[in-house]
């Protein structure tokens, strides 16, 4: 029985023109401009415009993976989408306004959700369906995110995550494409940060009233600050090095070979702390300092980001990995170029 191989046929990337600087965020939450570059780690942002809503993004760069692809729309046989939640309209499914927006008639959709795990996650869930469905052949997975739209730079508690920004972000996978084989995942859970972060207004226990939006309660917030940061201090760093390297050793492959490392924008100590435990060079990731954190689609930009500058050739192993508030971690391993064999 022949081998049957998922690969990554083409991405695509789109980016809002407005941005939010290192200046802006100091001087909208008084931390020190100096600060914001060095421990946050960024010195701009890309944001919203007025046009700019979330899965409209993920439309646009799907197109340009359709685009760059030379993809017909009609060959798409599923739509994941991996976006936000935060969308045009509450409990609306994305997968089924991307599929409209791109004209792919044929195929069939649904939503995922890990947050900022979500496209990581997603690989794993297409790769698997694409190897026991015979029927399904294309798969693209797209979606957007602002939810910088939530972060109130008033409030200290969300400091780490001054880092969000506005996106959107598409992949298209093909049954024996034979290159850019996507590989082995690996998913950590835990359930003791579940309720760690969120907005308070807006679900089933606040809802949204005049009196929440007087009080600011519709942004996101932390809601046990040193649980939060006590329990992640603890598991968050090895938790990232675990689902790396079991991710790279279920693909067949050891720490070693890892090639490049698509990683979601963090505090900079904590990048170059992950590189160091791996023994990789500063060269084999990219550091998002000039786009912040865009969610679950930080890892497509970080790919194409390092495709354009030659980081990424023929025969490297890539990790995409990712951590979404939950809490959740994930990696998964990619082996770029052509299928051996």
């Amino acid at each position: 029985m022949a081998t049957v191989n998922i690969g990554i046929r083409s991405t695509g990337v789109y980016l809002p023109d407005r941005y939010m600087t290192s200046a802006d965020v100091a001087r909208e939450s008084g931390i020190p401009q100096e600060v914001v570059e060095k421990k946050l780690g960024f010195r701009r942002k890309p944001v919203p415009g007025s046009e700019d809503h979330t899965i409209e993004m993920g439309i646009r760069a799907a197109r340009r993976a359709l685009e760059k692809g030379h993809i017909d729309p009609e060959e798409i046989d599923l739509i994941i989408y991996v976006g936000e939640e935060y969308k045009e309209h509450p409990l609306q499914t994305g997968a089924i306004k991307l599929q409209g927006g791109i004209g792919a008639g044929r195929a069939w959709g649904f939503d995922v959700q890990l947050r900022c795990g979500t496209t990581v996650m997603a690989l794993k869930v297409a790769r698997d369906m694409m190897l026991a469905d015979e029927n399904l052949n294309t798969v693209l997975l797209a979606g957007g995110y602002r939810n910088v739209d939530f972060i109130d730079y008033k409030n200290p508690r969300v400091r780490f995550m001054y880092n969000l920004g506005a996106g959107g972000a598409a992949i298209v996978l093909q049954k024996n494409l034979g290159r850019n084989e996507v590989l082995a995942s690996k998913i950590i859970t835990d359930p003791s940060l579940a309720d760690a972060v969120g907005v308070t207004a807006g679900g089933t226990k606040v809802p949204m009233t005049p009196e929440a939006l007087a009080q600011g309660l519709y942004t996101l917030d932390v809601f046990d600050p040193e649980g939060m940061k006590n329990r992640l201090e603890e598991v968050s760093m090895p938790n990232f090095l675990q689902v790396i390297q079991e991710a790279v050793m279920a693909s067949g492959y050891t720490v070693q070979d890892i090639g490049y490392l698509c990683l979601l924008h963090m505090k900079r100590s904590a990048h170059d702390y992950i590189l160091s435990e791996l023994g990789l060079k500063p060269e084999q990731s990219i550091y998002l300092e000039d786009y912040g954190h865009i969610g679950q689609l930080d890892q497509v930009l970080s790919l194409e980001l390092a495709l354009e500058q030659g980081r990424v050739k023929d025969g490297d192993l890539v990790v995409m990995v990712s951590a979404g508030v939950g809490y959740a971690w994930a990696a998964t391993a990619i082996k770029w170029g052509p299928c051996a064999g």
